[in-house]
């Protein structure tokens, strides 16, 4: 009986994956649950099981292929053993495979082709742009006609090195426009507005070519890395961003953390400074929700729930896993909550369930930070708070006796970034105050 094996729904806000590493090949024999092949999404990566125990008959996806959700990537018959498959005997010869026919995907993908927009995603088309590529040229492999970086790379090649050209008797024309205006000429065909393609410039400007060095070392991008950079250019590109900055006396809130630390070290818990800011972070956007939203195409929605996103550190990079309803969580909960998240980011073992749903977010540089930073917005939220470092400084308190003294207290500041399309100088200003006040107050229940 042949069983299929259909790429699942990854996460609530996933709805396609790459085909990043067949880890079986056509013949193998597989228990249940073995790893098949390695999924690649724009939020993590993970192993897709076998559902049965058999031989795996067929490979319908190829490395590097975007799948949709529900497809059929491979096949697999079940109940062949791996014992069966190593008893003695002759050699069995399997009947040639009948030529595939056309299918539905077949025939959108020739459809697709002769279109002139072709399917690519954003990063093939920049690769292209900046390799000089021409897509509505390119015949594209991946799904549906897709175009993909590897058939870009084919093409740059062939534009590099281009066949001998006959003599052919033609009439002069025009010189091409410049590459500059051939891109406004693109997009604008389209009604839009041409930005500054990252590796080639914008303008007049142009990137300069790289020429090695001796001593010079080019790493290639990881795909995390990749991601990264694709989604940091993109919010920089998309949103406004506007910073602003408080000073937090955090006299009260150490003392509360010094005083309780080795309780939670006991219970194998880190009691940081980065907790009560989440905690702070929550209750402030309780009662300023408009920071508490994400951008539509016309306009734009507040959440319900209060989904903090910590950014933390993992051996691929830089991740921003969930903390789901924190408002509804005290300090404890809070506490747990990061540091599973943490613990599970730095060993691979993150989900791409924990990386979304994000409504806000918080970043923390840790100890050998900086006095502050504004950090780059995670899409879609529209604000993010970044932590800076603590130092000890100067300042004036009030006295018992209502006379200012200088006293020596932790501070940090802190730096909100927002996007000023939807949020206001006065609402982000009101939000940071907020939290500030519920910093320096330090009345936490730990």
């Amino acid at each position: 009986m042949l069983i299929d094996v259909t790429l699942p729904q990854l996460g609530e806000s996933v709805n396609e994956g790459t085909i990043s590493k067949w880890l079986v090949r056509e013949g193998d024999v597989v228990k249940k649950d073995q790893a098949l092949v390695s999924i690649a999404t724009d939020k993590a990566d993970s192993e897709l099981p076998a559902p049965a125990a058999g031989r795996v008959t067929k490979l319908l996806a190829v490395e590097g292929q975007v799948v949709p959700v529900k497809t059929v990537i491979a096949q697999i018959e079940e109940g062949i053993s791996a014992t069966l498959s190593a008893a003695p005997g002759p050699p069995v010869s399997l009947p040639p495979a009948a030529p595939p026919q056309p299918t539905a995907s077949a025939l959108a993908a020739a459809a697709v082709t002769v279109s002139r927009t072709p399917l690519a995603t954003p990063t093939v088309r920049k690769a292209a742009l900046e390799h000089d590529v021409d897509l509505t040229a390119v015949q594209g492999t991946g799904e549906r006609g897709r175009v993909t970086r590897d058939d870009v790379m084919r093409a740059a090649t062939t534009h590099e090195h281009p066949a001998p050209p006959q003599p052919v008797e033609v009439p002069p024309v025009a010189p091409p426009p410049p590459r500059v205006q051939q891109l406004t000429q693109l997009v604008n065909q389209g009604g839009g507005f041409v930005p500054p393609i990252p590796g080639v410039g914008f303008g007049a400007f142009k990137v300069p070519a790289y020429k090695p060095h001796d001593g010079d070392k080019v790493i290639p991008f990881t795909r995390r890395r990749r991601i990264t950079a694709d989604h940091m250019t993109y919010s920089k590109f998309a949103s406004p961003h506007v910073v602003t900055v408080a000073e937090v006396d955090l006299h009260k809130a150490g003392k509360l953390r010094d005083a309780n630390k080795e309780r939670y070290k006991a219970e194998g818990m880190s009691l940081t400074m980065l907790a009560f800011v989440v905690v702070a972070t929550a209750h402030a956007l309780r009662e300023n929700s408009g920071l508490n939203a994400r951008v539509l195409d016309d306009s734009y929605v507040v959440f319900r729930d209060i989904n903090i996103g910590v950014a933390v550190d993992s051996p691929d990079g830089l991740v921003v896993p969930v903390v789901r309803r924190a408002d509804e969580l005290g300090v404890r909960g809070i506490v747990r909550a990061i540091d599973d998240l943490a613990r599970r980011a730095k060993g691979g073992k993150i989900t791409i369930d924990d990386l979304g749903g994000a409504t806000f977010s918080v970043s923390n540089p840790g100890l050998k930070g900086n006095l502050f930073g504004g950090a780059i917005i995670n899409q879609p939220n529209v604000g993010v708070l970044r932590m800076g470092e603590i130092q000890k400084r100067v300042v004036v308190v009030d006295s018992p006796d209502g006379e200012d003294s200088i006293a020596i207290h932790p501070i940090m500041y802190m730096a909100l970034s927002y996007d000023h399309r939807v949020v206001d100088g006065v609402a982000a200003n009101g939000f940071l105050w907020r939290v500030t006040e519920i910093l320096e107050k330090a009345e936490f229940e730990v």
